[in-house]
């Protein structure tokens, strides 16, 4: 074979059988022409080891990723190219990317050169790689995984609580105390512990059974900055909200802000109130509350 085999077409064969195309692939700077970057997966090894035999990447211990160099080539060395290099020597359009048409033609060009000249160039461990993804992916990439921010896991943890009370009336005995290893007594920023930690993000600030049974603690901590609570005029919903209803300085109240209702009203999930006892009713609730009624200060939870 001549030594520049890449001045022509790769000779081909019957296309290697596989499942099926396990989904399209992307590059992370195709974000930049609206495609989502490809998460990581067995078909990228496979095609790293399929484009390797075709002389058009480095034989090494293949990872998972799709990164640009693979896609786009990392240098002018034939064995730098990557999958654009195989799409130009194919005439296709060399995006890097990999469609159909370019997996199908990895699926029958042969190697060109060296010990596996002439064999199929994927080869039988790219073709169980190939079959993994096929039954992962079906065809299509999986959505981006969206996370959750611990504010919102904290007040979706609350809402769902909303009507469960402490049992017996009046007597601060709940699950929320029973968790934290402190029960029988108020419990409002217990409950406030609880949603964060069993949230689907608990953060760093919040610990079972130390530091915030006590809502004098959270305000003082916010106005200090410490354990990653700040005070805020612009609470987002499952930011802290805490109450000084008699206005003299010690707060005696938190809950879970939710949203703004018009004005300085505001609603709020809170543990341990009730219509005619706001800091000692005993249950989970949603309350509607005005900001200038009693000293309201609204305190950040840094995210983790």
């Amino acid at each position: 074979m001549s030594s520049n085999w890449w001045d022509s077409a790769y000779k081909g064969g019957p296309m290697v059988a596989v499942k099926g195309f396990p989904r399209p692939l992307y590059p992370p700077d195709a974000a930049s022409q609206g495609k989502t970057p490809s998460v990581n997966g067995p078909d990228v090894e496979a095609y790293k080891r399929t484009v390797s035999r075709a002389g058009r990447w480095v034989w090494q211990a293949f990872d998972q990723a799709y990164s640009n160099n693979f896609s786009h080539g990392k240098g002018p060395n034939v064995t730098d190219t990557g999958i654009a290099g195989v799409q130009r020597q194919q005439k296709i359009d060399d995006t890097g990317w990999i469609g159909t048409q370019t997996f199908n033609t990895l699926r029958s060009i042969r190697c060109p050169a060296g010990p596996h000249e002439g064999e199929m160039a994927m080869d039988a461990r790219a073709v169980e790689l190939i079959n993994a993804a096929f039954d992962r992916f079906k065809g299509t990439e999986p959505p981006p995984e969206t996370k959750i921010a611990s504010s919102q896991a904290r007040l979706n943890k609350a809402i769902a609580e909303i009507g469960n009370k402490e049992s017996p009336s009046g007597s601060n005995m709940n699950k929320y105390g029973a968790w934290y290893n402190m029960n029988g007594v108020p419990w409002c920023a217990i409950f406030a512990t609880w949603c964060d930690q069993l949230g689907n993000a608990p953060t760093k600030t919040f610990a079972k059974g130390s530091r915030y049974s006590y809502v004098p603690y959270i305000v003082s901590d916010g106005r200090l900055g410490l354990n990653g609570l700040s005070l805020t005029s612009d609470p987002k919903p499952g930011d802290l909200v805490c109450y000084d209803w008699g206005r003299d300085g010690e707060y005696d109240h938190v809950g879970m802000f939710e949203k703004w209702t018009g004005g300085r009203t505001f609603q709020a999930v809170e543990g341990n109130t009730a219509v005619g006892n706001n800091s000692n009713g005993g249950e989970v609730m949603r309350r509607q509350r005005d900001a200038a009624a009693q000293n309201t200060i609204f305190v950040h939870v840094k995210e983790p």
